[in-house]
């Protein structure tokens, strides 16, 4: 089969279409074709060899993928050759007392598809069984790949962690990104009012499109001061936030008090400043958040099915472009998900 490869570290460059190995189904395995394989910002981070990630090599990429089921291992019984499915993207051990729990993301041996483990940059993959979850709805297989890692990162965030409710404002900073395209619309399905954030004017004017209540410029504005002025001078209740650095510390001013801040990145960086004033005397609190519950993808997807929740794709790309959907997201110039189609 055809997949993306690289055996090495380093910018988009090291990525290589070539011939591999068919991959053979373990018995709880299933063998997907995949039909469309969403791009995210963990893979620009395996590929440029971010410490502690330590993918096997010849490594393949590829979290969010969707395809039809090919090879189905003796123990997968629920899943035939000829089903439609949508791969859950997160794996974990199964027998811990934490999966038990149904908090499977906190799992010891938690991990992602095509992080450690070969994933969907290619024609087929080998997936555990139970990560064959059911095709959602009539979607497309590009707007299905588009959904899996973000619209599970983006619930857990907002409804496990912030616990976002109706009546709320919600700043969602980065609107334009998978992430944050899928976090201003659970925003609204959850009843708050949104405030969203992008770098230009035709991703605000998007953002709008897309349910977005107030739009702000962070390239061009004071984050901070122009978000205190939406809210007459109250902060907003949640800040949905996962790019890190100075953006982070300007997020935190902007929350009102008794404010919660959720975070699942530091696209721009890892180190921040906070100001322990504002910390105990506005009374807020800061949450990291780590992907999310295999249930809360399931969750979120009757609402992608129904067409309540609508998957973003920026563009679609051969297989043989990756490095130019690499380069596309490094540059920022994405708006929602960009996909790969063998």
């Amino acid at each position: 089969m055809k997949a993306v490869v690289f055996e090495r570290c380093g910018g988009p460059e090291v990525l290589e279409l070539r011939e591999v190995p068919d991959p053979r189904p373990r018995p709880d395995e299933v063998v997907v074709q995949v039909k469309a394989c969403g791009i995210n910002h963990l893979d620009l981070w395996v590929r440029a060899g971010l410490p502690g990630l330590d993918p096997e090599m010849p490594h393949i990429l590829g979290n969010d993928v969707v395809g039809v089921a090919l090879e189905v291992g003796p123990v997968a019984r629920h899943v035939k050759p000829g089903d439609r499915v949508l791969v859950c993207p997160t794996l974990s051990c199964g027998t811990c007392a934490r999966c038990h729990a149904g908090d499977d993301h906190l799992c010891r041996q938690y991990d992602v598809l095509g992080r450690r483990r070969n994933g969907g940059y290619a024609e087929q993959v080998a997936v555990p069984g139970v990560n064959c979850l059911p095709y959602p709805g009539e979607l497309s297989w590009t707007d299905a790949a588009a959904v899996p890692l973000v619209f599970l990162t983006a619930w857990h965030m907002l409804v496990g962690r912030a616990t976002l409710r109706p009546g709320e404002t919600c700043l969602v900073i980065g609107g334009g990104s998978g992430v944050g395209s899928a976090a201003v619309q659970i925003a609204r399905l959850l009843g708050a009012r949104v405030i969203a954030t992008a770098s230009d004017p035709a991703k605000l004017e998007r953002l709008r499109a897309l349910g977005a209540d107030e739009v702000v410029n962070h390239a061009s504005e004071d984050l901070t001061a122009r978000v205190r002025a939406l809210t007459a001078k109250q902060g907003v209740d949640v800040v949905f936030e996962h790019v890190g650095g100075p953006v982070f510390e300007r997020a935190v001013a902007a929350l009102a008090r008794n404010g919660r801040l959720v975070t699942c990145g530091a696209t721009i960086g890892g180190q921040a400043t906070l100001d322990l004033n504002l910390l105990f005397g506005r009374h807020l609190t800061l949450l990291g958040s780590w992907m999310g519950r295999r249930a809360e993808l399931i969750e979120a997807l009757r609402f992608v099915a129904d067409g309540r929740l609508r998957p973003v794709v920026d563009s679609v790309m051969p297989l043989a472009e990756a490095r130019r959907a690499h380069e596309r997201l490094e540059a920022r110039a994405h708006f929602g998900k960009v996909v790969l189609t063998p």
